[in-house]
């Protein structure tokens, strides 16, 4: 077979990795990388350390508004399809570059597998939400990772083509949690690059990762966070998202943070040591929740509470 896979960041290249090892024994697998996320980690060692195969194509469609980012991926993922002429599109989790190949494939009636099929949040205000259900709705083929996800999709009378094959991520974090004892503490520090002075390297640590809208839209928010890290009994390292840096640095400009070490963002390898190591994870990433649930690491979650009474998707 000839599949077509499309992913936009750099989460998704990790996942596709562990799928790609298998489907390139016996198929042919175009990858495309949207540009969705452009990050400078992206580089030839990215792709060599983790042993991920290389993009064939790269649209470099960057950053815009969503109609804009997503109208810009479909026409560069319709010439891919139209050229190729793929046996599959594949696709993963809930990016705009998922939702813009899912579309193009339907509009092409080329199949598509649609992996972590099923996740839902029932808030329909988050942009991941209306991508995973409207990919959902055309996908062919819904690899699910959890039977909760395959009893979601039948709520919503999605029952044919699904199928629960397990955490593409959780995979992917044993498979490359075990590249991790390779090196000493000493080489993963050296990779933390201060924002604002060096870093030194320290025995224990909590890791902190903050930049969901609801936490970044404003800087009283991230001001309340930071006190809260900075009351803690063990020194947070804190790679700071480019949604937060601003916000961050006219803070650090008015308040004196000594338990807070701000580093410039992580590679995944690095952050997986540090997420594996670290006393305690805070984050409002789902992602990494997951990652310290598989590793053992305790989490605790910065999110707003939701009433989901107006949000719950219809069950029929």
């Amino acid at each position: 077979m000839k599949i077509v896979t499309v992913v936009g960041a750099r989460p998704q290249f990790i996942k596709a990795a562990a799928v790609s090892r298998v489907i390139r024994e016996k198929h042919k697998e175009i990858l495309v990388h949207t540009g969705q996320h452009y990050d400078t980690n992206m580089s030839e060692v990215f792709f060599e350390e983790l042993h991920i195969p290389k993009p064939d194509v790269n649209l470099g469609v960057g950053s815009g508004t969503h109609a804009r980012q997503t109208a810009e991926m479909m026409i560069g993922i319709e010439d891919v399809l139209v050229c190729e002429k793929p046996d599959y599109l594949m696709v993963y989790g809930d990016t705009n570059s998922t939702l813009a190949g899912a579309i193009t494939a339907a509009k092409l009636h080329i199949p598509i597998i649609h992996v972590e099929a099923g996740l839902r949040s029932y808030n329909m205000l988050m942009p991941e939400e209306q991508n995973r259900v409207l990919t959902d709705r055309i996908s062919t083929l819904l690899f699910c990772p959890t039977d909760v996800a395959v009893e979601n999709l039948k709520k919503e009378s999605i029952v044919d083509g699904v199928f629960n094959v397990g955490d593409v991520m959780c995979d992917a974090v044993l498979y490359y949690s075990r590249l991790l004892e390779q090196n000493p503490p000493e080489y993963y520090f050296s990779h933390l690059q201060g924002l604002w002075g060096d870093i030194p390297t320290i025995n224990e640590w909590y890791l902190a990762t903050i930049h969901r809208a609801e936490n970044t839209d404003s800087i009283s928010k991230v001001k309340e966070i930071l006190e809260a890290f900075e009351k803690l009994d063990t020194p947070v390292i804190f790679p700071v998202h480019p949604r937060t840096k601003s916000l961050v640095a006219e803070l650090c400009g008015q308040y004196q943070y000594k338990n807070i070490l701000f580093v410039q963002p992580l590679g995944y390898l690095d952050m997986l040591y540090f997420v594996k190591h670290a006393k305690k994870a805070i984050t409002d990433s789902g992602g990494l929740q997951k990652e310290t649930y598989i590793l053992d690491t305790a989490c605790v979650t910065v999110r707003d509470p939701v009433s989901y009474t107006h949000l719950t998707l219809p069950t029929t």
